[in-house]
C-alpha cells in the first residue's frame, strides 16, 4: 500500500478521508530539516558539501559554436552571489523588496536567486508567455524596482516604460550597447551589468540577512491561470525547504535514488516556474552538479549528449515528441531493423510486467542508441506539468532502461503533490502523496463523482500540508475561493484511488483543461470568440493534458462558407453534397485558418485556437443530447459523442 488513512481523521459528509505517504505512518508530515531556517542555509549546506567541486555549467560560444561544458565551483558560485547580494543591497534593496528575474534560464538568473533568499529579499520571476500586459500588471502588483534580466528582455521592457514606471533598474545579465544605453538615460532607469552589481558588492560587503521565520516570503509565483490576469502564488522559505527535504526523506526510505557529488541535472525547464527551482534545491543539499541548455531548446539533444547528465527532468511535450519521432523512424525504415524494434518492445513490455526495465539483448542491440541520444548515463527521467499518456510513460522505461518517475501537482503546492515510487513499472496514475502533504478528495455531485463511489472514491482533489500555499498575493478573494475554511486547498482537478492508494486523474472539475505543455485553456472563452465569426453556427472546444493542442467540432452557417469557399477558390459547386464539402481536407483547413485568424484579432493566444476541425451538419440540440435544456453545450456528452472524431483529428495532426 502507497498511502494510508490518516489515523483520527473525522468521518465528514461529501469528503473522503485524508491520505499519506504510508512510510510516513503517523508520524508529523515533513517540514524543513532540522538546523535549516532558510533557503540560503541549505545553499550554504551545498557549499560546505560541494566546496570546490563543480556546480554551474556552462557552453561557452566559439564563432556561434558550442564548446564543452565550463564550470564554476560551489565556492566559486557562494563568492559571486555573496558579492551580488552585496551589490543589490548597495542600489537599495531591503529585506522583502521584491526582484524581478527575466531570462531563460543561465548562471546569473541561479545567482541572483540565491543572493535574494541570502538577503531576505523577494523573487518575482517574468516570462514572456504571459505577456505585455501580464508583466505590467506583475511589476505593478509587487512593487519592483530592480529587475535582473537579458538585454533583449531590458529592451522590451524600456519599450513599455510608461507602463512600468516602477522599475528604476535593469541589471542585464549578458551585454549592454550604446543604443540600449542610449534608451535608458530617455527612459531615466539606470543600467548595469550583472558583473558590474558584483563589483559593487565586492567594494561594500554586506552579511547575510536570514528571514526571520520560516514563514517568510521567498518568491511569487504568477501563474497564468484560465482568464483575466495571472495570480501571484505567495511561497514561503518553509514551502519550498519542505519540498526539499520530503525528498531526502524518499531517499531514506528507499522510494527515489540516492544522489551525490557525481550526479547531474540538465536546466532547461523555465527557472520561472517552480518546478526547475525545485529541483536546483535537490541539487545543492547534494553538492551535485548543473548544467544549463544552451538556451536554444533545438539543440537540446545536443547539450544532453555533451553534458551526459544522471538525471533528467522534462515534461510530456517533449517526451511524446521523442516517441512520436521514434515510432516514425521505425516505421520509415521497415524490414529488419522494424522487426527487431517491434521484437524488442514486445520483450521489454513482458519485462516490465514482471517489474524489469532492463534486457541483456535488447538495451545492447536496439535501445543503446537512443539511451546516448539522452547523454547514455540518465538513471532518473522525472515528468511534471501534465499527465504523461501510458504508452509513453511504458516507452520511456522499455528504451532508456531508467527509473522514471511521474509526477503531479500546481504551484500552489510548490511543485510537487504526488509521485511515483522507485522501481515502479505500472502506468496510469501518479503515484502517492508526497510525504510533506496529505491529500483527499471531495464530493463534486454536478459530476457524479463522490468519495463513496465504487470500487474507489472519487472527488476532487485537495491538499493540505508544509508545502501547501496559504495566499494569493494581494487577491483575498481568489484565495478564499481556493482555500477552504478548514485549510484545504482544492485543485481543480478530480481524481480517484486505486486499490494500492495511488492517485488516479480523471478530470476537471471546471470547464478548463491543461494542455501537455503545461497551458491552462479555458474552452468557453474561446468558443465565445468563434461564436462571433458569421462563419460559426455552434461550436466545441476541446483539449486535454496529452496532447499539445486544441481541436474543434463546428456546425458552419452552410451559407457563408460557401461563399468562403468561393473566396479561396475551392469546389463550391451546387452538385457536391454537405458530406463531400465538409469532409474536405482543403474546406476543413481554410475554415481552421480563417477562425484563428479572427481569434488572434480578438486576443486568442496560440496554444488556445484549434489546430483541427471536424465540420458537423446537424446542429447542438437538448433532442440529441449535447445541449441542456437552458440551451448550454453538455461538455462531458459532446466529448463522448464526437470522440471517434477527435482520435481522428489528432491522428491526422500527428501524421502531419
Amino acid at each position: 500500500m502507497h498511502s494510508i488513512e490518516v489515523k483520527g481523521s473525522p468521518e465528514i459528509p461529501g469528503e473522503g478521508k485524508p491520505r499519506r505517504y504510508a512510510k510516513l505512518g503517523n508520524k508529523p508530515l515533513i517540514g524543513a530539516p532540522e538546523g535549516i531556517n532558510s533557503l540560503y542555509d541549505n545553499f550554504v549546506r551545498g557549499v560546505k558539501l560541494g566546496g570546490d567541486d563543480p556546480f554551474l555549467g556552462i557552453r561557452k560560444m566559439t564563432n556561434g559554436q558550442a564548446g564543452a561544458y565550463e564550470w564554476l565551483s560551489y565556492n566559486q558560485v557562494y563568492t559571486r552571489v555573496k558579492n551580488f547580494g552585496a551589490g543589490l543591497i548597495h542600489l537599495g534593496l531591503k529585506p522583502q523588496d521584491s526582484l524581478g528575474l527575466y531570462s531563460v534560464n543561465r548562471i546569473e538568473w541561479t545567482i541572483g536567486e540565491q543572493a535574494a533568499y541570502m538577503h531576505n529579499f523577494v523573487t518575482v520571476p517574468l516570462y514572456d508567455t504571459l505577456g505585455e500586459e501580464a508583466v505590467e500588471f506583475i511589476v505593478d502588483q509587487t512593487n519592483v524596482q530592480i529587475v535582473c534580466l537579458t538585454k533583449d528582455k531590458a529592451l522590451g521592457l524600456l519599450n513599455m516604460r510608461d507602463q512600468v514606471p516602477k522599475i528604476t533598474h535593469l541589471l542585464v545579465m549578458d551585454s549592454i550597447d550604446d543604443a540600449l544605453i542610449t534608451l535608458a538615460e530617455e527612459k531615466n532607469v539606470k543600467l548595469y551589468l550583472c558583473s558590474e552589481v558584483e563589483k559593487l558588492g565586492a567594494e561594500h560587503p554586506a552579511e547575510p540577512t536570514e528571514p526571520s521565520t520560516l514563514d517568510s516570503v521567498a518568491t511569487i509565483c504568477y501563474t497564468s491561470g484560465t482568464t483575466g490576469l495571472p495570480k501571484g502564488v505567495v511561497l514561503t522559505h518553509l514551502n519550498i525547504l519542505s519540498e526539499a527535504n520530503a525528498f531526502h526523506y524518499l531517499v531514506d526510505s528507499k522510494n527515489f535514488y540516492r544522489l551525490s557529488k557525481n550526479d547531474c541535472h540538465l536546466s532547461y525547464l523555465p527557472l520561472a516556474h517552480i518546478f526547475e527551482r525545485i529541483v536546483f534545491q535537490f541539487m545543492i543539499a547534494y553538492g551535485a552538479r548543473v548544467g544549463y541548455y544552451q538556451g536554444n531548446t533545438l539543440k537540446l539533444m545536443e547539450d544532453l549528449a555533451e553534458l551526459k547528465p544522471t538525471i533528467f527532468s522534462s515534461v510530456p511535450r517533449l517526451f511524446n515528441r521523442v516517441y512520436d519521432k521514434v515510432w516514425s523512424t521505425v516505421n520509415a525504415k521497415g524490414g529488419l531493423s522494424a522487426y527487431l524494434f517491434r521484437q524488442a518492445v514486445r520483450s521489454k513490455q513482458s519485462g516490465l510486467a514482471h517489474g524489469s526495465t532492463d534486457h541483456w539483448l535488447w538495451d545492447r542491440l536496439v535501445f543503446k542508441k537512443l539511451q546516448q541520444s539522452l547523454g547514455g548515463n540518465v538513471k532518473i527521467i522525472v515528468s511534471g506539468s501534465a499527465p504523461l499518456s501510458s504508452e509513453v510513460m511504458d516507452f520511456l522505461r522499455m528504451a532508456f532502461n531508467a527509473n522514471v518517475h511521474e509526477g503531479y501537482g500546481q504551484t500552489e503546492t510548490t511543485g510537487c503533490l504526488t509521485l511515483t515510487a522507485h522501481g515502479e513499472t505500472s502506468s496510469g496514475h501518479v503515484g502517492y502523496p508526497y510525504p510533506c502533504a496529505e491529500v483527499k478528495l471531495i464530493d463534486v455531485p454536478e459530476m457524479n463523482y463522490t468519495s463513496k463511489d465504487k470500487p474507489f472514491p472519487r472527488g476532487e482533489i485537495c491538499a493540505r500540508g508544509h508545502s501547501v500555499f496559504k495566499q494569493y498575493y494581494k487577491d483575498q478573494k481568489k484565495t478564499d475561493e481556493a482555500i477552504t475554511s478548514d485549510g484545504w486547498v482544492r485543485t481543480g482537478d478530480v481524481g480517484r484511488w486505486d486499490a494500492q492508494g495511488r492517485l488516479i486523474i480523471i478530470d476537471r472539475v471546471k470547464n478548463i483543461f491543461k494542455l501537455a505543455q503545461g497551458e491552462y485553456v479555458a474552452p468557453e472563452r474561446v468558443e465565445n470568440i468563434y461564436q462571433t465569426h458569421p462563419l460559426v453556427t455552434q461550436v466545441f472546444v476541446h483539449g486535454h493534458s496529452l496532447e499539445s493542442c486544441t481541436v474543434g467540432v463546428l456546425v458552419p452557417d452552410h451559407d457563408f462558407l460557401l461563399d468562403l469557399m468561393k473566396e479561396h477558390r475551392l469546389d463550391a459547386s451546387d452538385d457536391r453534397s454537405k458530406d463531400a464539402i465538409y469532409t474536405d481536407a482543403d474546406v476543413r483547413q481554410m475554415v481552421v485558418r480563417e477562425l484563428n485568424a479572427f481569434a488572434k484579432k480578438h486576443d486568442a493566444k496560440g496554444f488556445e485556437c484549434i489546430k483541427n476541425v471536424y465540420l458537423e451538419a446537424d446542429a447542438f440540440s437538448p433532442e440529441n443530447g449535447l445541449l441542456s435544456p437552458t440551451f448550454k453545450l453538455k461538455r462531458n456528452v459532446a466529448a463522448t459523442h464526437y470522440a471517434a472524431q477527435i482520435d481522428t483529428m489528432y491522428q491526422e495532426l500527428a501524421k502531419n
